[in-house]
């Protein structure tokens, strides 16, 4: 008797391993029927492990790419500024190389707006450079300067937008005193 349960057990033992050893059972495959209707059909939403360059922290990252090109450019155009116009073409050289790697740089959509005025604020300084060494009249000098000093404003504003900070005159106006000061 004693051996006949020690055979039984060890049949039910021997059954259990041998059950999990096999294939699993097939699972049926689900059939998708088209119909011909004019609705769109529902696509599921994708799964990317790519984080999303538009998303914080991760947009900080992208704009510093972009930002990079701007402090690099506006150290350059600053030493231009300073040059004599004989000496000014290899100035001229270098912020055009900036320029071209700031165009060049991949970014995401949300940073169009900020890389255009970035792009925008680098042509006119060029361009105005371009201008003196041609000896252009100081009235298109002046405006050329006017403008990209504008576009920088418009580059800073953007910045700030993106990063979400609040921006506040440098010179905020002051309000007139109810008693006139001497």
């Amino acid at each position: 008797m004693n051996k006949d349960i020690f055979r039984s057990i060890s049949i039910l033992i021997l059954i259990i391993i041998l059950a999990g050893c096999g294939t699993p059972p097939a699972t049926p495959t689900p059939s998708i029927s088209v119909t011909a209707t004019n609705e769109p059909e529902a696509v599921p939403p994708t799964v990317s492990l790519t984080p999303d360059p538009c998303s914080s922290p991760q947009l900080e990252v992208e704009v510093q790419k972009v930002h990079a090109h701007m402090r690099e450019f506006d150290d350059a155009s600053v030493l231009a500024s300073n040059m004599p116009r004989e000496q000014l073409s290899d100035s001229i050289s270098e912020l055009q190389r900036i320029r071209r790697e700031a165009a060049d740089e991949p970014i995401p959509a949300c940073l169009h707006d900020l890389k255009a005025h970035q792009v925008e604020h680098m042509n006119s300084v060029i361009n105005t450079l371009i201008a003196f060494m041609g000896g252009a009249d100081q009235q298109n000098l002046d405006q050329g300067i006017a403008a990209a000093r504008d576009q920088h404003d418009e580059y800073t504003l953007e910045l700030a937008k993106v990063l979400g900070l609040t921006v506040v005159p440098a010179n905020p106006a002051t309000a007139p005193s109810a008693t006139p000061t001497p």
